[in-house]
């Protein structure tokens, strides 16, 4: 065929129709592939990666006992993680909405279809205070610090109560004196009729810790119309855990408990339980036992003669 001026045209037309669609088919892919690495988008820019929104306070502090709300929210968090970890031991407390301690004072609140995911601390201790980091596993690792302090509580006014409230006093259930096996648990449970008091408990003059490296120690609390109830469980007792054990409302007058950690069989005399056990047999009582045994014995050897001789007659 002859390349005439009209040929040419057409030949030329042709080319530019195809080399358009296959630019504009390169332009749309790495349009695309532009969205899903930045976000960008025809109405403007969006980030699509997440972040922190920054609209609470980092540095939070509480009393002993209260109840701290460490707040983080987390916007387009998609299918990733969010954990907080404690920076004193980089101890991973949560992971979304699970828990990754034994503390059972600590919490996720996470409301649903919400961007929170709140850490709540129950029961405050000293040792409580550090930076925790609220984290969520991009890549690089994405994290929110915020500080927590707690105020320590004066014990003078723990135990000076008012006139008013005189009534109030806290009372240690069961025995005041408890005898617990080595590696047993110990479980003291401690009443308060004041609704909603706050309780401590102290071994010795030291407040227990709940997240002591000893590991092992729990609190239980229930507050009801009529008062509150502590319960504290410490397990694998050892003999440093021997002393006296204090339930310390505030406002209310105080009760102690003294526990000894023995080791092998608690002594019969020792026992706390409410059971009424029979008394061991004494050896005036064995002896007696025996020489009725005995006079039985004789009495039916003797009968056995009579009637013997008896017959041979």
């Amino acid at each position: 065929m002859k390349l005439n001026s009209e040929n040419l045209c057409l030949f030329n037309f042709i080319y530019i129709v195809i080399f358009n669609t296959i630019m504009n088919s390169l332009y749309e892919f790495t349009l695309a592939e532009t969205v899903v690495a930045t976000g960008i988008i025809n109405n403007g820019i969006k980030n699509e990666k997440p972040y922190f929104e920054e609209i609470h306070p980092r540095n939070i502090s509480t009393a002993i006992d209260d109840t701290a709300i460490l707040k983080c929210v987390v916007k387009n968090k998609g299918n990733r993680t969010v954990s907080w970890m404690r920076k004193r031991d980089l101890h991973i407390l949560t992971s979304n909405t699970f828990l990754y301690t034994g503390d059972q004072r600590f919490s996720v609140i996470h409301p649903q279809d919400s961007d929170e995911w709140n850490l709540k601390i129950e029961y405050a201790q000293p040792n409580d205070a550090t930076t925790y980091e609220c984290q969520v596993n991009t890549e690089p690792k994405i994290n929110y610090a915020v500080n927590l302090s707690v105020r320590s509580v004066d014990l003078k006014n723990i135990y000076d109560v008012p006139e008013r409230i005189e009534a109030a006093k806290a009372k240690i259930i069961g025995s005041q004196e408890l005898h617990i096996k080595k590696g047993s648990t110990i479980s003291l449970s401690c009443t308060v009729n004041i609704y909603g008091s706050a309780i401590s408990w102290f071994h010795g003059t030291s407040i227990v810790q709940f997240d002591s490296d000893r590991g092992g120690i729990s609190l239980e609390q229930e507050k009801t119309e009529t008062g509150t109830t502590s319960r504290l469980l410490i397990t694998r007792a050892n003999f440093r855990d021997s002393g006296n054990y204090s339930c310390v409302p505030i406002g209310a007058i105080s009760a102690s408990v003294i526990v000894h950690v023995l080791n092998g069989e608690i002594p019969q005399a020792m026992q706390t339980s409410d059971a009424v056990h029979p008394p061991r047999p004494t050896l005036f009582i064995s002896l007696l036992i025996l020489s009725t045994f005995c006079n039985l014995l004789s009495i039916q050897h003797i009968t056995t003669k009579v009637i013997t001789f008896i017959l041979e007659r």
